[in-house]
């Protein structure tokens, strides 16, 4: 009988350990924390996982520090909640910073705890979502704290492309704590609610004079519009939480698996005939090359990454026959679709991440040639355009370009070009493969007769017609094929499909040099 009685006690403990742990920094902070218009640590990861996947780890685990009369402040959980859950039935890694406790502030033991999840995560290969609502390093700690952000990062970089690392932003993030994000995949925030730098409003009013709002030096807009530091930002934590769910139905669990297949329920041999007519018939009037992405994809679903910086190019996941393609497409109706640095840059790292995974690539083009002017030239367009051509011609996965219409000059090859190890160019019959514009090489080759302008035009003409069109390079067998501009989708997917047991290798290295 009375031993009876003792398990009981002992099971009533735990529930109530287990009840104070869930409670974080009590129900005061909860409710501050709502009040804020954000969800709990636990409330995120409710949303994030399937429902009843959520498998905890350390709930008990609480800080070691003696300093400041911290002995007395020992919450359960020490201020993170980490464990593992499936997505849509798979397999990912979460761990989730409580603001309530102690401002989710990192200790050594903090950090230990996203350490644990993170060694797990590469050793089983799956995913690394990280939630981040944090006041930075706790002080009281000093430099262990410092110790366990290096711990963090340290994993961040072991992880780097082997599994995917996901970063969602739900509060402050700053000082240290932004660069374990920064190392990750995909970084995204919560308009209104989320804010990273390095240094915060009232040290850079100290030390420059400048006043900034927290806002306006590392919210949400500053950082997908001018930054490029995160791909995305939503309206809210709900919304968040639910389109990183559907970001990771697009990608493998690790790079040795293939992303999932979907069912589909579009036909692979699709026509669109509205696509004959896309292109426009004057070369210099713009149209929107969205329209040929979303006609293109199963369903015309397609999730856009970094769609507020570099407008004028597009990256992002579709899939064809339900498999997961990545897109890398110029935007005519944004700087006429030159390339650019930051163009360069976001492509670059988006190609890179495909290549990482074993994400096959589309490449759609339409490029003038790479955008001219001083600054372009003195902030370093040479080395910023050489990491996408760097990026391209390291990639081994899967790679079918389409030329829609421009393709001038260094930009021509640099876009998944054949001499790139492109596998399938096609082009459309709009395409114009060229070293430049017909009238730019007019004037070049022709100098001798720029002052008789009936001249000039005869010969303008007639470069456009020896030149204008994909036929020199399909003749050299730079193009594989010209295609039906409305046969486009079957052809795509057909390409993909005879490309997936594409087995391609660089020369060994330790790693490559790649032009930062």
């Amino acid at each position: 009988m009375k031993k009876e009685v003792a398990m009981k006690d002992i099971l009533q403990e735990l529930e109530d350990r287990r009840g104070a742990a869930r409670l974080g920094g009590g129900q005061k902070r909860i409710d501050a924390q709502h009040s804020k218009g954000k969800l709990t640590a636990r409330e995120r990861i409710e949303l994030l996982l399937d429902e009843g996947s959520f498998e905890e780890f350390d709930m008990f685990v609480a800080h070691r520090c003696t300093d400041f009369g911290m002995e007395n402040q020992r919450p359960a959980g020490d201020g993170v909640v980490t464990g593992w859950g499936t997505i849509n039935g798979r397999m990912v890694y979460v761990f989730s910073q409580d603001f309530t406790v102690l401002g989710g502030s990192v200790s050594a033991t903090h950090a230990q705890k996203i350490c644990k999840i993170m060694d797990m995560a590469v050793e089983n290969g799956a995913p690394v979502i990280g939630l981040n609502d944090s006041g930075g390093a706790r002080i009281q700690e000093g430099v262990d704290s410092l110790a366990g952000y290096g711990e963090v990062f340290k994993r961040n970089i072991q992880a780097s492309g082997v599994v995917p690392q996901i970063s969602v932003i739900m509060g402050p993030c700053a000082g240290g704590a932004v660069y374990s994000p920064a190392m990750t995949d995909f970084i995204f925030m919560v308009k209104d609610s989320s804010y990273m730098f390095v240094t915060g409003p009232d040290v850079v009013k100290t030390v420059t004079n400048e006043v900034v709002t927290a806002e306006e030096l590392g919210g949400a807009s500053t950082h997908t519009k001018k930054s490029s530091v995160a791909d995305g930002a939503f309206e809210n934590e709900v919304e968040a939480l639910s389109e990183v769910r559907r970001l990771v139905d697009f990608l493998p669990l690790n790079n040795r698996d293939k992303a999932p297949v979907r069912p589909f329920f579009d036909e692979p041999g699709r026509v669109e005939a509205s696509l004959d007519t896309l292109v426009p018939d004057n070369p210099n009037t713009p149209y929107d090359m969205k329209e040929l992405i979303t006609k293109l994809a199963d369903e015309g679903d397609f999730y856009e990454i970094q769609e507020e910086f570099a407008k004028n190019i597009i990256t992002g996941f579709v899939r064809l026959e339900g498999q997961t393609v990545g897109v890398v497409a110029n935007q005519p109706m944004v700087l006429a679709g030159c390339l650019d640095i930051d163009s360069a840059r976001k492509a670059a790292r988006f190609v890179r991440f495909c290549d990482a995974f074993e994400i096959p690539i589309l490449t759609l083009i339409d490029v003038p040639g790479f955008l001219p002017g001083k600054s372009q030239e003195y902030d370093g367009i040479i080395k910023h355009g050489a990491k996408l051509l760097f990026a391209y011609g390291e990639a081994t996965v899967p790679k079918v370009t389409v030329i829609t219409r421009k393709a001038y000059g260094g930009a021509y090859v640099v876009m998944s070009s054949k001499h790139l190890r492109g596998d399938f160019n096609y082009a459309w019959p709009t395409a114009e493969i060229a070293v430049m514009g017909a009238k730019g090489a007019t004037e070049i080759i022709h100098r001798a007769d720029l002052g008789d302008a009936d001249k000039i035009a005869q010969h303008t003409v007639d470069y456009e017609d020896r030149f204008a069109n994909p036929f020199v390079a399909a003749e050299r067998g730079f193009v594989d094929e010209v295609i039906q501009p409305r046969s486009t989708r079957k052809r795509v997917a057909r390409a993909f499909a005879s490309l997936r047991n594409k087995k391609a290798q660089n020369p060994w290295k330790k790693h490559d040099n790649i032009p930062l």
